[in-house]
This record gives C-alpha cells, structure tokens and sequence, in this order.
C-alpha cells in the first residue's frame, strides 16, 4: 500500500501576492546541477518548504529569511552582473509572489531556471522559465509528494530529477519513466557521499537507460560551504 503523503501539512508559507519575497539568501555561483550545470548564475534562494527530506542539504532556508521588495532583490541581482538566474529554496513555489517576480526577470531578458520539489502545481510557470523538477523517492522521506499531473507542464528544455539514495530508489526511478510517457529531459542524481556515482553509472549503462547522470558540481569544487 502506497504510504500516504503528509509533508505538505508541516510548513504551509503561502506569501499573498503581493510585491515581495521571504529571501534566504542572493548570491552568485556556479549551477551546480543540472542542465545548466558549470555555467556562472546568480542564486535566488528563497525561504520555506513544505517538505522535510532526509537528505535535505539546505535545511538554513526552512525558517530563515528576510522580507524583501522586488525592486530591492532585482536590484541585488543586477549588481551580481549576470544574465542567468536560478530559483530555489526550500521550496520556491510555497511563495506565490514569485510567479509574478519570474514573469518580471524574463522582461529584463534573464535566463530564469527554477528548482522545485514536484508538489507544487506548475500551470503558473511562465513558459519560458527553465523548470528543474523533482520526483521524491521511496527513501527520500517524502515520497508520494509528487503532482503527476506536472508532468504535462514539462516540454523538452525542462526535465525531471530523480535524488537517487539507493538502489531501491534507482529501481523505483527506472518504473516511473517506463510508466510514464515523458517528453522532457531525465536526471539521475546520487545524493552526495551516500550513493556512489561509479555505482550509479554502472546501473544506467547496464540498463541502458535515456537517462543523463548528473551530480552536484558546487559540492567537488567547494565542499558543503555556504555562498559558493
């Protein structure tokens, strides 16, 4: 029996749309993983998430943040002189102001990509933000948090990333896309120090899987540091 999803009742932030964010922290940075992973961005890190995985590496931004205006945060990202930004958390989508913020940065001709945890509806997404999705697996710790449905709101620049802890997790991931007729671009992520990536590699030529491995490049090159 599937186990039912409870982490959407633990931290329900919903900010009323209004013309500011609940901001953890601004700072630019390598993209550490996926499909614009290696290229120079700046990092929105918004506070809040609605869910508590297991291996969760930014549990800071849960409860810690600071009210800032959109006038005020596009301004911090402008000095950070660069064209790409990435929404994360957290979660981003607890924030519904931030629809409106994204909608903002593609008329200043941003490169706008967002990392979200799959259990936010994803029709509000401007078109044009680069949707970075995730799919929690059995021991992730909020399994089933998943919105099916998103997958329809996903195109060929978007993809799924599956944070693999396991084998079980890997075999559980290898069903979901088999079952499921996905049209964007599939991640495999080891969650760092716990599922080694030989391994993982190993799997995925064995299987023969359309899958990109990916890992998370800010963690080789700095370590778990904050800010980088």
């Amino acid at each position: 029996m599937k186990k039912k999803f409870k982490g959407v009742d633990r931290y329900p932030l919903i900010v009323s749309k209004q013309s500011f964010l609940i901001v953890n922290e601004i700072y630019k940075s390598i993209n550490g993983e996926g499909p614009l992973q290696g290229f120079p961005t700046v990092i929105l890190r918004l506070t809040g998430c609605n869910l508590r995985c297991g291996y969760c590496d930014t549990k800071y931004s849960y409860y810690k943040g600071e009210r800032i205006s959109f006038k005020n945060a596009l301004k911090k990202i402008t000095s950070l002189k660069s064209k790409s930004v990435l929404i994360t958390g957290g979660e981003p989508l607890c924030q519904n102001s931030i629809f409106e913020f994204m909608k903002i940065l593609i008329e200043k001709n941003y490169l706008v990509s967002l990392e979200t945890n799959g259990s936010y509806p994803l029709d509000e997404v401007p078109a044009k933000v680069l949707k970075i999705v995730d799919v929690k697996t059995p021991d992730s710790g909020s399994f089933g948090s998943f919105l099916e449905k998103n997958i329809k709101y996903l195109d060929k620049k978007d993809c799924l990333k599956f944070v693999l802890l396991s084998e079980k997790d890997y075999k559980w991931a290898k069903n979901f896309i088999k079952k499921n007729q996905i049209k964007c671009q599939i991640f495999f992520s080891p969650v760092h120090k716990k599922l080694p990536l030989k391994k993982l590699a190993e799997w995925v030529v064995k299987d023969n899987l359309n899958v990109k491995i990916s890992f998370q490049l800010h963690k080789y090159i700095w370590g778990k540091r904050r800010g980088v």
